[in-house]
């Protein structure tokens, strides 16, 4: 068991906003550079790699399986242990109203069983399940993969062995406000689904100067151009909240095969993190 004091949470959750503020050092010129330099490595490589699963109701498998319970429950049954962390640090940090604190991330792995009891609870793999379809119930945001930081936030050590799964609200998960400001290395890491597009509707699509697909998006993937909608594919990491954004219904995401994305999502998790022994 790691050692962290019983006030850890407590903790994190009053220094939480340094972490977004921190991405947005990097932009800085000159001396954020030198920022960059220095936590790259901790969120590149090895170190860091995820993906959004979107929660959108339309994808769905040729069994008609949701695509991220499709995910989570295949990463959870192959899972050697099990933990949820007790407070998400991020939703705790913004006094979120809209969606838990408690009970949040689940970490899957062998070395979750370096978590203290004040950390985080155990679960058995039903319980595990429970737990993500509840929380994609919500309409939360599944973000699955490496994070090295974990290990550093927890005092986990780094055997390779623990996979990070949060449930992300959009007002108020950090990579989600941050990761546009990442070094271009970093934000490499986030990797979009593969076979996944966004389709905007031109019939649907009104200038309505809402603008809540274009700000409401993390990475600013949307513009206006004369009057019609223009989606950056090679900015767009895939999370799919700009279709419940759009009040005309006209976004929509499409993944070509959605048993090849999962498969292709495994085996990069493999790549990264040994969590199933």
């Amino acid at each position: 068991m790691n050692w962290r004091p019983t006030w850890w949470l407590t903790f994190l959750a009053k220094v939480w906003p340094i972490t977004g503020m921190s991405a947005r050092a990097t932009q800085i010129p000159v001396i954020g550079k030198i920022f960059a330099a220095s936590v790259i490595p901790l969120f590149s490589g090895k170190n860091f790699n995820v993906s959004y699963i979107p929660v959108n109701e339309e994808l769905k498998s040729l069994e008609s399986i949701h695509l991220p319970l499709m995910v989570l429950e295949e990463l959870i049954r192959r899972s050697a242990h099990r933990v949820t962390i007790k407070r998400c640090h991020c939703r705790e940090s913004n006094g979120c109203k809209e969606f838990p604190i408690e009970n949040a991330c689940l970490h899957l792995g062998q070395d979750t069983k370096e978590h203290a009891p004040w950390i985080a609870d155990s679960l058995s793999i039903e319980d595990a399940i429970s737990h993500a379809r509840h929380m994609v119930s919500l309409g939360l945001t599944p973000m699955i993969g490496r994070v090295r930081m974990d290990n550093i936030l927890y005092g986990v050590p780094d055997r390779g062995r623990l996979l990070t799964v949060c449930f992300c609200c959009h007002c108020c998960c950090t990579v989600m406000s941050s990761v546009r400001y990442f070094p271009k290395k970093a934000r490499d890491c986030v990797v979009r689904l593969e076979g996944m597009k966004v389709a905007v509707d031109a019939e649907k699509c009104r200038d309505c100067r809402s603008w809540e697909c274009v700000e409401g998006c993390m990475m600013r993937a949307y513009t206006f151009e004369g009057g019609v909608m223009r989606h950056d594919a090679g900015r767009c990491k895939g999370c799919g909240w700009c279709v419940s954004l759009c009040p005309h219904k006209a976004i929509r995401v499409e993944v070509a095969d959605i048993n090849a994305a999962v498969n292709e999502l495994l085996g990069r998790i493999n790549g990264f993190v040994d969590y199933n022994s």
